[in-house]
């Protein structure tokens, strides 16, 4: 194996795009981020190309991806790269924010960073983009993912995207997203509708939803990827008033069982564990 891509998703895309550079790659493992939630210790993959991809919160990294980060020890790799997908921006303070990370780790960062628009998932703020929109995107991101996945082959090194009005963004937001992503699923809410089928415990890369009664309890470990709500197949899962009728959204490529193998598939590698 000559790359190993670590991801982190909620509704897809990010484990779309991880999927579509390691069939570019060849020789190349896609591990879920959410397999090593339940292990302690450094992660230090003995391997010569490294890449993390993972969606964009509030133009900075989600919060299980940047705990994951602190982790890393690359110190065996020769190439790191990130991708980082969003909505509406704030891509490149989210690869900046990684990047520090890592060399505060271990003193070496990201040799390149990129960043795909795909649909949006914020369910709580906005309605994803469906129909010829939200396909117009996706041929959109696969044409950056195919450039993006040659670079990669390459291994061209490039300077970090940077933009002051996303540095801004992030300095204004992240930081109230970070104190308080784990709580906010007291926001969520699930109607009379739920036909107690379990989907949204066993997708959760959180853990943090378990059926009580039959019915989904969210335990406060929440990283706010909307899966829950997004993928509950009678959308029986609400976040307020705001989620109701708002369209739900899943990466066409991909099915629920591809989400829910995120943490409850295959696990950590042990080769890539200490």
């Amino acid at each position: 194996m000559r790359t190993v891509i670590y991801y982190f998703t909620g509704t897809g895309n990010s484990l779309a795009a991880a999927r579509k550079i390691a069939g570019a790659l060849g020789d190349c493992k896609v591990v879920p981020i959410a397999s090593f939630a339940d292990t302690a210790g450094t992660v230090a993959p003995q391997i010569g190309r490294v890449g993390i991809v993972c969606p964009v919160y509030f133009a900075g990294l989600p919060a299980m991806v940047a705990s994951f980060a602190e982790r890393l020890d690359l110190t065996a790799a020769n190439y790191v790269f990130s991708v980082v997908t969003h909505g509406g921006g704030g891509g490149s303070a989210a690869l900046r924010q990684l990047d520090g990370i890592l060399w505060k780790k271990v003193g070496k960062g990201l040799d390149a960073g990129f960043t795909v628009h795909m649909p949006g998932n914020y369910i709580l703020m906005y309605e994803s983009p469906a129909g010829e929109k939200r396909d117009r995107l996706l041929a959109a991101a696969d044409a950056d993912l195919e450039r993006i996945a040659g670079q990669i082959r390459q291994e061209t090194r490039l300077k970090l995207p940077n933009s002051p009005v996303t540095r801004i963004v992030k300095a204004l937001t992240y930081p109230r997203f970070r104190s308080h992503v784990h709580g906010d699923d007291r926001k969520f809410t699930v109607t009379e509708g739920c036909t107690s089928c379990g989907t949204c415990a066993r997708l959760c890369p959180a853990g943090n939803i378990e059926m009580v009664d039959g019915r989904p309890v969210w335990n406060h470990r929440c990283e706010l990827c909307c899966g829950c709500i997004h993928l509950c197949p009678v959308e029986a899962i609400q976040a307020g008033k705001g989620t109701e009728g708002r369209q739900r959204y899943r990466h066409p490529d991909l099915a629920v069982a591809d989400m829910e193998a995120q943490r409850g598939g295959e696990p950590a590698p042990e080769a890539l564990l200490w």
